[in-house]
């Protein structure tokens, strides 16, 4: 019979351990069961779920240190669910941003946005937001919350959680690596107030 060595099964038991955690809380940020749950400040007037999705594109790649780059973004929301709205199933919104110095250490940073979804009935909904993102072993949470400022849902709140590998981004600070793209999962609620 073959021994295992003590250290071994330890690393192992505690590689596991982290992981099922880590897995753990990625389902429940993306599940709304965070702490900045629309849910908890009114109805739920809309939400997405996966396979939502957002694909990001820098062209050249992102460094750690500021050059040049122009960035490319796709999402696609859906399924969608509302009801207020029963007919919407699904969302999308695209922009190719402007060529400014940009770096892949911005991507941990915090700061504003605003995102305008064309939805399927024809509708849109511009969001202004908050931008925060954490890294959680080997996942980088974006979280956005905020306002529906005109359009569908106009006064609602929104939350939206973006979930994508962290590795290229934690590679790319340390000057090991570049970010080419990045892939996210997304969840979407909002609430009316």
């Amino acid at each position: 019979m073959k021994r295992i060595d003590i250290t071994t099964r330890g690393r192992a038991h505690v590689f596991l351990t982290t992981l099922a955690a880590l897995l753990s809380l990625t389902v429940a940020l993306l599940a709304g069961a965070g702490p900045v749950s629309a849910r908890e400040n009114g109805l739920l007037d809309a939400t997405c779920t996966t396979p939502s999705s957002s694909s990001t594109t820098y062209s050249p790649p992102l460094t750690n240190t500021p050059q040049l780059s122009t960035t490319s973004s796709s999402w696609q929301l859906g399924p969608c669910v509302s009801a207020s709205v029963p007919g919407l199933t699904s969302g999308s919104h695209s922009d190719t941003g402007t060529l400014r110095s940009r770096s892949c250490l911005e991507l941990l940073s915090s700061g504003a946005v605003t995102l305008v979804f064309n939805w399927n009935t024809g509708a849109t909904s511009t969001m202004s937001l908050n931008r925060t993102t954490t890294v959680v072993g080997a996942v980088m949470i974006v979280t956005m919350t905020g306002t529906v400022t005109s359009g569908l849902f106009a006064g609602d709140t929104v939350v939206i959680t973006l979930a994508s590998p962290a590795t290229d981004v934690l590679l790319c600070t340390a000057g090991l690596g570049t970010v080419s793209s990045l892939y996210s999962t997304v969840v979407m609620e909002v609430t009316s107030v």
